[in-house]
């Protein structure tokens, strides 16, 4: 796996290196969504039907699990609380995995795809007090705390929707502030997450390049798994 590089960029700054005022700091009663919480929300409900029926969140990596490595890395990018939906072998996954300090959920439906699994991430968050969830996937190991980090920081308020870039192209973690919860709940479905969201709002979306920091890669099939070694 690639090494991740030293070079940070500027967080809040847009195409060219323009600062973005969508995301120029708030001051006032519209601000104080920027202190608020950033909830870190990991979807590792997947059962991984193309490895064979193997619960991805239990595939080994780096002396840890798929779950464990997530979790640290989204506790290292400053995320708090961290809250974990399981599904597949959830029951397994709770014995053999170290998910101390997480909220963990069950997803009863999460054969019907990761929009399930959104669904019941956002509504375990709801009370919580947090600003925004920021939302990653368990089977990107490439994708460490450095670039979640920046998708966290470009957290401005409420209404605030972020997603890491690479080479310019939208990809995983991405941030949803808590006033957009309900809507992405209610389109949420099948495997399109929040997809159909994202695309309606697709030019309130601020892109966080980290290309230079992370490698966004699937582990789907058997191929993908000699990327864990």
């Amino acid at each position: 796996m690639p090494a991740e590089a030293e070079t940070e960029q500027d967080p809040v700054r847009g195409p060219g290196g323009r600062p973005d005022r969508s995301t120029a700091p708030l001051t006032g009663a519209a601000g104080a969504g920027a202190a608020a919480p950033v909830a870190g929300l990991l979807l590792a409900a997947g059962g991984g039907r193309r490895l064979g029926g193997r619960p991805k969140a239990l595939l080994p990596y780096r002396g840890r699990t798929l779950v464990e490595n997530a979790v640290r890395v989204l506790r290292e990018a400053g995320c708090d609380p961290v809250h974990v939906v399981l599904g597949a072998s959830a029951d397994e996954v709770r014995e053999r995995a170290d998910l101390s300090g997480c909220v963990v959920v069950d997803n009863p439906d999460w054969a019907e795809g990761m929009g399930s699994s959104l669904r019941v991430g956002l509504a375990s968050l709801a009370g919580t007090g947090a600003g925004a969830a920021l939302v990653s996937l368990v089977d990107q190991p490439g994708i460490g705390a450095r670039a979640v980090a920046r998708v966290r920081e470009a957290y401005r308020s409420p209404t605030s929707l972020v997603a890491a870039s690479y080479d310019g192209e939208r990809g995983h973690p991405v941030l949803f502030g808590a006033d957009r919860w309900p809507d992405i709940a209610a389109t949420a479905t099948g495997d399109r997450g929040a997809r159909v969201h994202l695309k309606e709002h697709a030019a309130e979306v601020m892109l966080v390049e980290c290309g230079d920091v992370a490698a966004p890669f699937d582990i789907d099939t058997p191929p993908d798994l000699a990327r864990l070694a």
